[in-house]
């Protein structure tokens, strides 16, 4: 991924200013309350940016939280924004496709990152971290754009999915519990067909390339 694209980004523009921004994450919000996880429970929201699922996250009283994002502008005015809270969490400056940790999550959460990724060695290699990463029996909660959504997005070209070409690409290794279709309004008045999907952990697998 372009590090210098994404600066660019969140230094030249602000959330009112981005396709992506939802004043609140319900959709992440109503899943993993329905999990009813438990507030130790270690959670990472990759390619967090600017966004508030981490806000919300501390409203809950969640106390192990990691906000992952490839743009050090981004984490900062999330950081500006939570004041004294932003102490309380994680910062990961990483590209996804190199990420190295020696944590694992018990609920991996990415709106709107997978999609960017169009090559297949980056595929694989996100692929191989969420196998690598998310705890067995953990969940993972993934949205991208639909077959009926963009085809670009921040002036780049994304890759569209079906719930079918998903559940292809992260089993055997990922159960599916839930599919489903949601139009995201923007800050613009316009809006995008999201497909998100949520699955278990069964088993750790590598699938090619890291």
């Amino acid at each position: 991924m372009n590090v210098d694209h994404w600066q660019n980004i969140y230094t030249s523009k602000n959330d009112d200013q981005v396709s992506w921004t939802e004043p609140y994450p319900r959709i992440a919000i109503d899943y993993i309350t329905s999990l009813d996880l438990p507030l130790t429970a270690n959670i990472i929201d990759v390619g967090g940016g600017t966004g508030k699922f981490v806000d919300a996250l501390l409203d809950l009283g969640y106390v192990n939280i990691t906000v992952l994002d490839i743009s050090e502008a981004a984490l900062a005015k999330s950081k500006a924004r939570l004041g004294d809270r932003a102490a309380k969490v994680t910062w990961i400056i990483a590209d996804i496709t190199t990420f190295s940790t020696d944590n694992t999550y018990d609920f991996w959460y990415d709106r709107a990152v997978f999609h960017f990724l169009t090559k297949e060695d980056d595929i694989l290699s996100y692929v191989n971290r969420v196998n690598k990463y998310v705890t067995e029996a953990g969940n993972f909660l993934l949205g991208t754009f639909s077959k009926n959504g963009p085809l670009k997005c921040s002036g780049l070209v994304i890759s569209q999915y079906s719930a079918e070409e998903l559940q292809e690409t992260f089993s055997p290794t990922f159960e599916l519990t839930q599919s489903f279709k949601h139009i995201h309004t923007t800050p613009f008045d316009t809006t995008q067909e999201f497909q998100s999907v949520s699955y278990t952990h069964l088993r750790a697998h590598e699938t090619g390339r890291n």
